[in-house]
């Protein structure tokens, strides 16, 4: 079986495509159509994240494909479309996940939209409903919005009923946040200033860090909610806890990936919600860029050098 290792340590120059990797076993074994790439990934094969696999080791933690075997009360069939979820083992061409994290592809979606399903809008949906408790009408404001996390949180809160602020760096990853279904976009030069004038917002997604934190809680309105996703700009940043006293707002981790696996009842809610949201039109994955499985080094560049809007996949 093919399937690309990393190093642990080198980023894209440490990965491997081999031919003689071993058969992979699970509950559900998925032959693999397309796989996605996410910012873990990168750090995964860096070494700067938090899990650190013995290498060498196969990245890839989300996957579209057709099930080639089905333990007994798994709830999935050979020949099933899938999506499915483990934190490694995803660039091959056939990987095992547990059915817990396997769920149905509906038709509706191509192999490198299902592809992008699974990370991206489980995190933003846990993060704004289970999380952030959103309600219709509120005005939601989305760091990164062209990125995966940001199409995901803007579509994800547009099936909510809210108002969507989308803040981006140009006006071309702009038009992709307005595509993704954004009802304003503000350039980040001079965001504080033009989301304040608008009235504020009640949440933010914040999958950036660094700079961007402080001045979110400043345009929060009262009991606004601050939802910490993640840390793309490298910075994890302080925040003065006299500020949320002083507005009445919240700053809200958002964990989803150990949250959800030790309970798989809000794995499969979430599933089946998402899999609501996509029957009703306001969900479909943002696929940026699609790349042949072979050019697996480039797509992590792509991640790094931040040139990707939504989600970066591999195609098989």
């Amino acid at each position: 079986m093919k399937a690309w290792t990393s190093d642990g340590t080198s980023g894209p120059d440490g990965l491997r495509l081999v031919s003689d990797a071993p058969e992979p076993t699970g509950e559900v074994v998925i032959e693999v159509k397309a796989t996605g790439v996410s910012f873990p990934e990168l750090l995964l094969t860096q070494g700067k994240y938090q899990l650190k696999p013995e290498p060498p080791f196969t990245p890839g933690a989300e996957v579209a494909g057709l099930v080639v075997s089905a333990a007994e009360g798994s709830g999935f069939a050979v020949g099933d479309r899938v999506v499915g979820f483990g934190m490694l083992g995803g660039w091959a061409e056939r990987v095992g996940v547990p059915a817990v994290c396997c769920f149905a592809l509906p038709d509706a979606l191509s192999w490198g939209e299902g592809a992008a399903l699974v990370m991206n809008y489980h995190t933003a949906h846990f993060a704004l409903v289970h999380r952030g408790r959103t309600q219709a009408g509120e005005r939601v404001l989305v760091h990164g919005a062209a990125g995966g996390v940001g199409t995901a949180a803007i579509q994800v809160a547009k099936a909510l009923g809210a108002h969507v602020v989308a803040v981006v760096s140009s006006e071309d990853k702009g038009s992709v946040a307005s595509d993704a279904g954004a009802d304003e976009v503000v350039l980040t030069d001079g965001w504080v200033d033009a989301v304040k004038a608008s009235g504020g917002v009640d949440v933010v997604v914040d999958p950036v860090g660094g700079g961007r934190t402080g001045p979110s809680l400043s345009v929060l309105r009262p009991e606004g909610r601050l939802l910490v996703v993640g840390f793309a700009d490298g910075e994890i940043p302080s925040i003065a806890a006299n500020r949320l006293l002083l507005k009445n707002v919240s700053a809200v981790g958002v964990a989803w990936g150990a949250f959800a696996l030790a309970k798989p009842e809000v794995l499969r809610g979430i599933g089946d919600d998402l899999e609501r949201m996509i029957g009703a039109g306001f969900v479909r994955p943002v696929v940026g860029v699609t790349l042949p499985f072979a050019e697996a080094p480039e797509a992590l560049r792509v991640l790094s050098e931040r040139r990707a809007t939504g989600k970066v996949v591999l195609a098989l």
